[in-house]
């Protein structure tokens, strides 16, 4: 070997936005390994400039993952010793790398992480809520039906996501008309020029938008509730589904229940498979 690291597969964080924050372990790391495995090789190589590191890049991105395992665990069986970085933050939260740590350690060779930046964390440490524990779901589902269903399943919890900005609009007008009052935290460029946090109610922060630089990346966090209407609702709604009843049948027989409009019940109905 080159160097003196051990063999083996380092995970290395990487900066979510500021190219200062990375800690001197990861640039040590990244120094002095014979390879790196890339999502991009052209955003890892602009970090790599700028702290003159000139360690050989390696394309490694979602859709040649599977391919290229090989080709890495042969790397580590010469003796090689390889970080896998993504385009920001830590690899295998919400990027690539999982098919690749998994076959390492299948193989016998140590996985070392490297640790540092990650976006819903940094979010997490810059908002106030009442309870610790939080649930990260990485990108939330696109799908109408399935993002009501997310939403319904963990309506209690402090529920953390990410969202592209292309999306976030569409998104919250959706989660906002089955839960008009949840309120929700929004980090956009986290730790970069134009950085933003904004704390409120869903249609506040859907109408500010409307209205203001929508751009870059965003995680959210929605505050966690006390058991809700909606929750009675869709528990009911899926045990009468059971029995084979029709959605117009369950939203007349739960509107006399609850004292709900049905045409409301039927709407929760038909996004609830």
């Amino acid at each position: 070997m080159a160097n003196s690291l051990e063999t083996a597969l380092y995970v290395v964080a990487t900066p979510i936005g500021n190219l200062e924050d990375i800690t001197l372990r990861a640039l040590n790391i990244l120094k002095n390994v014979e390879y790196i495995a890339a999502e991009d090789t052209r955003n890892t190589a602009i970090l790599l400039e700028k702290y003159s590191i000139n360690t050989k890049l390696v394309s490694n991105h979602k859709f040649s993952e599977a391919k290229k395992v090989d080709f890495f665990i042969n790397l580590l069986k010469e003796g090689n010793s390889i970080a896998l970085v993504s385009d920001a933050g830590t690899p295998l939260i919400s990027d690539p790398g999982e098919i690749l740590v998994e076959k390492v350690l299948e193989e016998g060779f140590k996985v070392i992480p490297i640790s540092g930046a990650n976006a819903a964390i940094t979010l997490l440490s810059a908002i106030p809520r009442k309870k610790e524990d939080f649930k990260f779901i990485g990108f939330i589902p696109r799908n109408k039906n399935q993002i009501i269903q997310t939403i319904n399943e963990n309506v209690t919890e402090n529920l953390i996501f990410y969202e592209s900005p292309s999306r976030l609009l569409q998104t919250l007008q959706i989660i906002e008309e089955f839960y008009p009052n949840k309120k929700i935290a929004i980090g956009r460029e986290l730790t970069k020029k134009f950085e933003e946090i904004k704390i409120d109610k869903i249609i506040n922060i859907i109408n500010y938008y409307k209205n203001n630089t929508l751009k870059g990346e965003i995680v959210c966090m929605l505050y966690a509730d006390k058991k809700t209407v909606n929750e009675n609702l869709t528990s009911e709604i899926m045990k009468l589904k059971k029995l084979n009843l029709k959605d117009k049948e369950i939203a007349k027989i739960l509107s006399v229940l609850f004292e709900i409009n049905k045409n409301d019940i039927y709407e929760l109905c038909l996004n609830i498979k």
